[in-house]
């Protein structure tokens, strides 16, 4: 196979051009990454890639560009009214005393990736993706995004659900290999080569903040 290392970066520039793309971020929140996590060895691992600088290295770029950015955050409603409560998953993170409430300290994107002003902070009080659990595909769909690139964690089951379920809505979907993480660490690497690449474009954070550079954002078109 030849390379065609100038043929891919113009493809992901087209890919990625900022009249059609959003940047998600998905659970780099406090309780999840932050000091204070109630998920502690996913912490660790993001800290050893340095997940969350690489996320904020990303924001900046999409700011830059004109790209929306949108945290897409998990919270339980009081009482954990209409929470899941249908997977081992659930009890545990109840267990562990991730309550996650609204306007407390850990549904609060760690502060190193914002929100800046003009990013939206979407959150989800149920299910596993913000795609199903939000208004997410609706707000995509009015501002004419097509393609979504997705960061954040985990690679164990949070991202690869986001990613199949905006797969299964048509979106193209750019998955950001340093910016993601799973637990073991080698394990989220397997997802991401075995299973993820094989419905979405994976690239690495330096390839996207290059496509990025030098976009100039135009207003998306309105209809009267």
């Amino acid at each position: 196979m030849v390379s065609d290392p100038e043929g891919n970066a113009a493809r992901l520039a087209q890919l990625v051009a900022a009249d059609h793309c959003a940047l998600l971020i998905q659970e780099v929140q406090q309780g999840v990454v932050g000091a204070d996590s109630g998920l502690p060895e996913l912490a660790a691992a993001t800290a050893e890639v340095r997940l969350v600088e690489h996320v904020a290295e990303l924001a900046r770029g999409a700011r830059r560009a004109g790209v929306p950015v949108v945290h897409c955050t998990a919270e339980n409603l009081p009482d954990g009214f209409g929470s899941n409560r249908n997977a081992r998953l659930f009890a545990a993170a109840r267990k562990a005393g991730l309550h996650n409430a609204p306007g407390s300290a850990s549904v609060q994107p760690v502060p190193a990736v914002g929100p800046e002003p003009g990013d939206l902070v979407l959150p989800r009080f149920h299910g596993l993706s913000p795609m199903s659990g939000t208004s997410l595909d609706q707000l995509l769909r009015n501002e004419g995004v097509t393609t979504v690139v997705i960061v954040g964690v985990s690679l164990n089951i949070a991202i690869p659900n986001l990613v199949f379920d905006a797969v299964n809505r048509a979106y193209q979907v750019v998955v950001v290999a340093d910016a993601v993480a799973g637990v073991p660490l080698e394990y989220g690497a397997q997802v991401l080569e075995h299973t993820l690449a094989l419905v979405a474009t994976v690239t690495t954070g330096a390839e996207l903040l290059a496509a990025w550079a030098g976009q100039v954002f135009e207003a998306r078109p309105s209809y009267m």
